[in-house]
């Protein structure tokens, strides 16, 4: 078996022998109403890796043979804390080496970022999230070139090619706010894209759309690649979505490009980040989540290697102060509609929990 399709079915569970489908590369389980929250979450937003290595655990509800031998494993675990001195100790230690977030509340911020959302968004690509993160240095080395690297990685993956949602980060104090997220004209919405001259947006289709049936043509393929099956999800739309700061200018046009107006360079030390989908919030929020976690993680290495050699190494740095446990700052963004009406508070208490176990929130 190496694809399944179950989406919006009347599934109530997953059955844990999916997990030893050795080809099964491609799974589709959205829209079952399973009685695992976790997992229903997980199957709107990660990989098929991920969910069946969930699966292969027992998840929550674990089977008797699982729920044994998980038992034999939490034995030899508390045996082993005894032996190392206490029961509390690792845990402990494994706190402490977690990696830190902390976010600033719109209540406490005198200056919070808001994104005013259009009626006409809800037809062509309806859910966005945003956040500010604050505290990042991208001078030393490649760093710059690894951060922009992580982004393609996690549209590939997570973001499954662009196609369930797409990621796009800005130098903060290249956007000039209030920021609007609208719809325009394909013919009307202009955009500098980033590396590229001003264009229509329906001529930078057109371009785009030849560049990847030439791209087809040059591997011999009888399908365009993955990496443009996103140029589809505009096909037969009347209007483009967008968000437009407050001199008019588009700043991003999902799932296409972010403007060169906002690229982020090495002296960036704010991002405003973003995240779009037609398919749901919640996948908003988990590639969030995930994209937080990942620049959390360029940050600790690059400290715990000292920032030395300025090569392409882990020692290559995203946030730069010298203090293992100084934590990035991710300010509270609110979105709204029209009339002002709270639509998305991001991150609310409840975010960040897909990536608990590796980040330290302090609220």
């Amino acid at each position: 078996l190496q694809s399944l399709d179950v989406a919006n079915n009347q599934l109530r569970e997953l059955p844990a022998a999916l997990a030893d489908c050795p080809r099964l590369k491609e799974a589709n389980f959205r829209g079952n109403q399973l009685r695992d929250k976790r997992l229903e979450k997980m199957v709107n937003g990660c990989q098929t890796k991920a969910i069946l290595e969930y699966l292969r655990a027992g998840g929550r509800g674990k089977g008797k043979a699982e729920s044994g031998r998980e038992d034999v494993r939490k034995k030899k675990r508390e045996k082993q804390q005894k032996k190392d001195g206490g029961d509390g100790e690792q845990d402990e230690v494994e706190e402490a080496s977690k990696l830190l977030v902390k976010v600033l509340h719109v209540s406490e911020n005198p200056a919070p970022l808001v994104v005013k959302v259009s009626p006409g968004v809800k037809d062509v690509r309806a859910f966005i999230v945003c956040c500010v993160l604050k505290g990042v240095n991208l001078k030393p080395g490649n760093a710059l070139k690894r951060f922009l690297t992580m982004q393609t990685k996690l549209h590939e993956d997570i973001c499954e090619k662009r196609t369930v949602a797409t990621i796009a980060t800005h130098d903060l104090q290249l956007v000039k706010a209030p920021l609007t997220y609208d719809v325009q004209p394909p013919d009307e919405l202009k955009i500098t894209p980033l590396g590229r001259k001003e264009i229509k947006a329906k001529d930078l289709l057109r371009q785009l759309q030849l560049e990847a049936e030439e791209q087809r043509k040059q591997k011999k393929r009888q399908n365009v690649s993955g990496l443009h099956k996103y140029l589809q999800l505009l096909d037969g739309k009347d209007s483009y979505p967008c968000l437009v700061d407050a001199e008019g200018a588009v700043i991003s046009f999902p799932p296409i490009t972010n403007s060169e107006k906002t690229k982020i360079r090495k002296e960036t030390r704010d991002l405003f980040l973003e995240v779009t989908s037609d398919t749901s919030l919640q996948i908003c929020k988990d590639v969030m989540d995930t994209l937080i976690l990942k620049i959390a993680e360029l940050n600790r290495s690059a400290l715990e290697n000292k920032e030395g050699s300025g090569s392409d190494m882990e020692s290559d740095a995203l946030c730069g102060a010298g203090n293992l446990n100084l934590p990035l700052v991710v300010e509270q963004v609110r979105v709204v509609d029209v009339d002002g009406n709270l639509k998305v508070l991001y991150p609310s208490k409840t975010d960040l929990a897909t990536v608990s176990s590796l980040l330290t929130v302090i609220r």
